[in-house]
Parts: structure tokens; sequence; C-alpha cells
């Protein structure tokens, strides 16, 4: 399996492994781990929700006659970090998460110790029982402890053949709202199981009710390629405010507290639906679940969702020759005192690490949040936790850096002999971090620097901190 490693001014690494078996040695430690002691219980923390018959993940892990076979390719997995897919490199950037589905070290060493003692079952009493296989199509929101979603707008079906290039779906649907209110957290998901296999991407955008302008409708505290001048008051009525993105394996954006976005009456959502055909005739569309504060509990601040550029150039600036590996990048200025809640890299079959970095006025950089072995199978959204989202002062840079494998060792490659540009498509590519920001007064972003470490960009509580990194440190 592929793997990679970005190195700060030394480059991009590609690293191959293999990983066998070993038999079972008699010098071993008797206290082996076992499947029904050791290995079912993480399994069904972890990986069942997707490991089951008839979820998205290609085998079931539920029992051990199921695992069994799959032992070497889960260790290979498992010690490389790519399942569960938690692909945030675990040593710079933001390490506190609010969604954290990762193994803990010692997790990984207990999985790779079962397969090198010859993966044995152990005592089927041991066995912690099994929830029922699911179904039915869910909310991950509401499987998580938030609940259903106060309010779902469903976007029309559309009808793919089994045959066809890929068509993109942009219908407009009604939001069922009557007074203003406040979002506090989104989730996309198809809209029902097949239409898993189809929808590569789903973008909900906020369509402005023209007999109700909203003055902070559209986020202006951005500067890209240059441009610094201010939307007229026409651009902004035309404009459409992402609500949210979701692309395979996403899960949900869930806003800060105290932050969000606002929706009125007569508003609509547009929706941008990305479908791609599987061989049979596919009927879905999206469905967008939204969780609302409760009235009196109104955040303060407004949420707006931003797609960082990876491309300083535009869509010409990336062109991946055949059998290499290339990188872009791109810089966005910050216009104003800038918390981010947020990041999750979005590429498409040839994408293969993202690094996100802040360039503050005062010339210092760091490292925002980096994935370094990017899966195109699992657009993974990182949450920051509360105390952990960085703020930076307005004037800092926002510097994303994107590389690319365009080679046969990347098993998404569908054509290492291709060259590669700009586009929509599945086969084309793109680069750009989406991370949710909101926007902080001089004062407001005093008090949160001094409540946050004392200092702008990333503060990881000590207390926090992974047994890794502390063994890293």
């Amino acid at each position: 399996m592929f793997g990679s490693r970005l190195q700060t001014g030394v480059g991009f690494v590609v690293v191959g492994a293999l990983f066998a078996l070993p038999g079972t040695s008699s010098a071993q430690s008797a206290a082996k781990p076992t499947f029904t002691k050791d290995i079912a219980p993480i399994f069904q923390s972890k990986c069942v929700n997707c490991h089951e018959p008839g979820s998205i993940a290609p085998m079931s892990l539920r029992t051990y006659e199921e695992t069994r076979p799959w032992a070497r390719s889960i260790k290979q997995r498992v010690s490389q970090r790519q399942m569960p897919p938690w692909h945030i490199n675990p040593s710079v950037g933001v390490q506190k998460f609010k969604n954290d589905m990762s193994l803990s070290q010692e997790q990984i060493d207990t999985v790779v110790a079962w397969v090198d003692a010859g993966a044995p079952q152990g005592d089927p009493k041991d066995m912690p029982a099994l929830k029922p296989v699911t179904t039915e199509l869910f909310w991950i929101g509401e499987r998580d402890g938030y609940g259903p979603p106060d309010i779902v707008v469903k976007s029309p079906d559309y009808t793919m053949p089994a045959v066809s290039q890929d068509q993109w779906w942009r219908p407009i649907s009604d939001i069922p709202v009557t007074e203003p209110r406040w979002i506090k957290m989104v989730e996309i998901r198809p809209s029902n199981l097949k239409g898993r296999k189809i929808l590569h991407h789903s973008v909900a955008y906020l369509v402005q009710n023209p007999k109700d302008p909203d003055p902070e409708f559209v986020n202006t505290g951005l500067a890209v390629g240059g441009n610094n001048r201010t939307p007229t008051a026409d651009q902004l009525a035309a404009s459409r405010p992402f609500i949210m993105e979701w692309a395979i394996g996403k899960s949900y954006d869930r806003y800060m507290d105290g932050t969000g976005k606002l929706l009125k009456p007569g508003e609509k959502i547009a929706w941008d639906e990305h479908i791609h055909a599987i061989g049979e005739e596919v009927t879905a569309g999206s469905e967008l679940g939204i969780w609302l504060y409760p009235k009196g509990q109104e955040p303060k601040k407004r949420s707006h969702l931003v797609g960082f550029s990876g491309l300083k150039n535009g869509a010409e600036g990336l062109d991946i020759p055949p059998n290499s590996i290339a990188h872009t990048e791109g810089y966005t200025v910050l216009k104003e005192n800038t918390v981010i809640t947020n990041f999750q890299p979005h590429f498409h079959l040839r994408g293969k690490a993202m690094m996100v970095e802040a360039i503050m006025p005062d010339g210092r950089t760091e490292v925002v949040s980096y994935v370094d072995n990017f899966n195109f199978n699992w657009m993974t959204n990182y949450i920051y936790a509360e105390d952990a989202a960085p703020a930076y002062p307005k004037g800092t840079i926002i510097h994303v850096n994107a590389f690319y494998d365009n080679t046969s060792n990347n098993k998404n490659n569908p054509d290492p002999n291709q060259w590669v540009g700009f586009g929509d498509r599945t086969v084309d590519e793109m680069a750009h971090a989406w991370m949710n920001v909101f926007y902080l007064t001089d004062q407001e972003y005093q008090d949160y620097i001094a409540k946050h470490g004392g200092k702008p960009g990333v503060h990881n509580p000590p207390a926090q901190r992974t047994q890794q990194q502390q063994q890293q440190q």
C-alpha cells in the first residue's frame, strides 16, 4: 500500500511497504491478544459502522470468521494509519478534535500484535454482543448523540444511467422556515443507500431572498489573488454562500459553540451534485439535515465555509505530467481577525497530501493542519475542539500546499500515463481546503488569544496531547 510523508524543507517522499504475516514463535509472550477479548471491542467501537453487510466498506469485520481472512491487510492499513480513515499527521498542527475516529497508539499496537501472533480467535465466551446490522440510511450526527435534525431539505432525485459521462445535477429546493433561525450543525447524505454509489459530491448553497436582503449574507473577510476590492451590492445579492460541501466519506459540519449560519424565510437551497455512473441505473438525490440552535440561544457570530485554494494561478496552474509527483500552492489573505474551526482537504484521484500553513504579519509561520496520506474514498472532515481552534490576526496569509501522485503507486489512479489538468470530472483534479471560519473584533481577538495559550495560532492543551506525541517529545 502506498504511503507518503511531507517533510518541511525536504520535499515529498514516496514510501512503499509490504507486510508479511509472521508465524507464531515460542519466544513470544503467552499473553497474546485474541480477537474475542481484545480486537472485537476495538472494531465494534471504531470500524463496524462501515464494515458490516450492506455498508460502504468492501468487507464485514463483525465476526472472527469474517475478519480472519483480512488479517494481513488489517495490519497494513492500521499500522500506516490508513484505517480508520483519520489521515491527519499526528505530529504537527491542531491535534484535538470533536470527531476523532482514530485509533490510539495502544490500540494500533494491539491489532499489530494480534496479527503477528497468528490472529488467534480466543475464547468465544469473551466475544462482546454484536449490535444489529444497519439496514436503513441514518444521520451520522444522530448516531453521534446530537439527536435527529430539526429540518431536512431534500433535492429532487436524478436517474443516472448505467453507462454515462459524469453529470452535474443543479436543482433548487425550498427551506421550510417561517422565521429567522440559526444553524448549529449540518449534514448531507445521499437520499437512499444506492445513492452512495453514484454521488461523488454534493454542495448546498444558500440563495438569498431578494425581498429580504441580509447585509452579512456573504463572506467578505478574505482577499484572494491580490483582489482586495469590496463587492458591490448587486454582486453580494447574486452571491451564494456555502451551507455545506459533502463528498465521499464525509460526515457533518459542527460549528463552534456561539457561531452558526442564519436562515431566513424565503431563502432556498441551490444544489450542485456531481454524479458518476457505476454500471447500473440508480435514482437518487441529496438530503440536507439541519440542526438548529434553540430559540433564545442564538449565536453572536456567523460561520462562513471557505474553500481555501491550493492553486495560486487558478485552474490553468494545475498541470500534472504523466508518471510524476506534482505540487501546487495557493495563498489567501485574512482581512479580519479569524478563527478556523475545521479542516477538510479536497482532491480527486491523484491527490495525495495537503498542508495548510499560516504566515502571520510578524513573519512567523506555523502548520495549521496536515494530511499526509489523502485517500479519495474518505473526504474526512477534521473538526477542531473548542479549546484548540486557532485564531490569526488580520493580514495573516493562509498558504495551502497540495501534492499529487500521478504514478502507478497510487492505487486510485485510473491511468498514470495521462496528463491531468483542473476540472470537475472525477478523472480531472482540483485542490482546496474546506474550512469554516468566523471573525473577531480586535478586542475579541485579544480576549480569545489570552484564553487560548496567550499567542496566535495553534494551541494544543498539554493534557490533551496523544501518547504518541508525548513519546515523540
